[in-house]
């Protein structure tokens, strides 16, 4: 992917760059970057920042347009099979069966609230993915830096990124000192790449990001840098992929189509069974009023009123969710059964994307470290059997060469770490051990940067 073509145009609105040709911005030094985007050392004029933002529309992420609950709600109803059977709870009204009505509109409404529920509570917490994109940055206006709302970042601010910084915007690299970024969010690659400032020139086959670049979705692990943005919003990577996703169209699935199926065949072969019955009593001689009766009730027989298959898709949704899988719709479980390949890209797609230290070796000994993630909530346990503990020394090298921080639980009972990857494991490691690293810190003044302590050999 390149950063962006710079396009000739005459326009004068405010994301339009000065024309330069059609170069992309990787292949440009960083004072024509600058010059292009229409910015400075400086950054922007808050005025001009505002024009921008007047002329672009905010930093944010279109959401694809939500029916209201109540629309969500009945949208339950469409299904077939369920039209047919609130039609054969309206023969069986007429019929005078009210027990047989009373269940059968049972059956309709449990099974529209049980999906109802499903596919909210799968939107509420694909809702909370939201929080992949930052909410604050860090850019330098007027000559000096200061903290603005991610989504009042425009084309041309400069961007001020830091460890554990989170990347607004996809942005042009002008300066930086050992910058490396977590793409696990936009690429599923889980070892953080190294960024670079300096100008690359396009080659021929060229499908990775290019390293000059920074993009909104990912995290600073390492490192320090200043980036000019060149696309915010839906003009980002990150923005194309979403943008992707909202124009996927739904199908049904084969379940459904099956589904459907089974009730136009039902429908129909009750409404031939009941004229018959209906001509025959008629023929017959039977009065009109009780062979309308008969009629009705032989129709409500063939229909069957058991559980459609939602309920049956919901519980395997349940089990699904139990280990941390999200389905916003209940027909994609039954998908899933006829699934036969799975196509996925690197280790990073499939894994938590989160290191993890479970073995050490110290002075002769090794432990192992139980727990997962970057929670700490696990222990040593030496590997002859006996509570000895790994050497102080050990752990005083976890927390105190160390440049990333522990971020306590969310809201969701999510730890996460600011920094890079493995030194984040340590911090952790450490704290499964009963290390403090803020008292560690306090007690090592000038530690904590990996360049004050010298940790020597363990």
């Amino acid at each position: 992917m390149r950063c962006g073509g710079i396009r000739n145009s005459e326009s004068t609105r405010p994301q339009e760059a000065a024309p330069l040709g059609a170069a992309p911005l990787a292949a440009l030094p960083a004072a024509d970057v600058l010059r292009v985007l229409r910015t400075s050392r400086q950054g922007l004029s808050s005025a001009e920042a505002a024009a921008r933002l007047a002329g672009d529309g905010a930093n944010l992420l279109a959401r694809a347009p939500r029916p209201r609950l109540w629309r969500q709600f009945f949208v339950q109803f469409k299904d077939l099979f369920a039209v047919v059977l609130l039609a054969a709870s309206v023969l069986s009204m007429l019929s005078g069966s009210s027990e047989i009505t009373i269940a059968i509109l049972a059956v309709v409404l449990l099974n529209a609230i049980v999906g109802f529920v499903q596919e909210y509570r799968a939107q509420r917490a694909v809702d909370a993915l939201t929080r992949l994109v930052p909410r604050r940055a860090h850019v330098i206006r007027d000559g000096g830096e200061r903290e603005i709302a991610a989504e009042h970042v425009v084309r041309g601010d400069l961007v001020v990124l830091e460890e554990g910084a989170h990347v607004p915007a996809d942005a042009r690299l002008i300066e930086e000192v050992g910058l490396a970024t977590d793409h696990a969010a936009l690429t599923g690659e889980s070892v953080p790449q190294r960024r670079i400032a300096t100008a690359v020139w396009p080659s021929a086959g060229r499908t990775e990001l290019e390293p000059n670049c920074v993009f909104m979705g990912t995290t600073v692990t390492v490192g320090s840098g200043v980036a000019a943005v060149f696309a915010t919003g839906m003009h980002t990577r990150f923005g194309m992929i979403a943008g992707l996703t909202m124009a996927i169209q739904d199908e049904p699935s084969p379940l459904q189509r099956q589904v459907s199926r089974m009730a136009r065949m039902v429908a129909l072969s009750a409404a031939v069974v009941g004229a018959a019955l209906f001509g025959v009593g008629w023929w017959s001689g039977i009065p009109l009023v009780a062979n309308f009766l008969f009629a009705l009730g032989v129709m409500v027989a063939l229909v069957p009123e058991g559980l459609p298959a939602t309920l049956t898709l919901a519980m395997g949704v349940q089990r699904m969710a139990r280990r941390q899988a999200l389905v916003k719709r209940l027909s994609s479980v039954e998908t899933l059964g006829s699934t036969t390949v799975i196509c996925t890209d690197k280790t990073g797609t499939l894994t938590l994307g989160a290191m993890t230290v479970q073995q050490a070796y110290a002075a002769g000994g090794g432990w192992r470290i139980s727990g997962a993630g970057y929670a700490p909530e696990g222990a040593w346990v030496s590997d002859d059997g006996t509570d000895r503990m790994p050497p102080d020394l050990l752990l005083r090298c976890a927390v105190l060469c160390n440049r990333a921080r522990l971020v306590p639980a969310d809201d969701a009972g999510d730890w996460r770490i600011q920094g890079d990857p493995t030194e984040g494991a340590l911090l952790v490691a450490a704290r499964k051990a009963g290390v403090d690293e803020h008292a560690a810190l306090r007690a090592e003044p000038g530690s904590g940067s990996g360049r004050s302590i010298r940790c020597g050999s363990a």
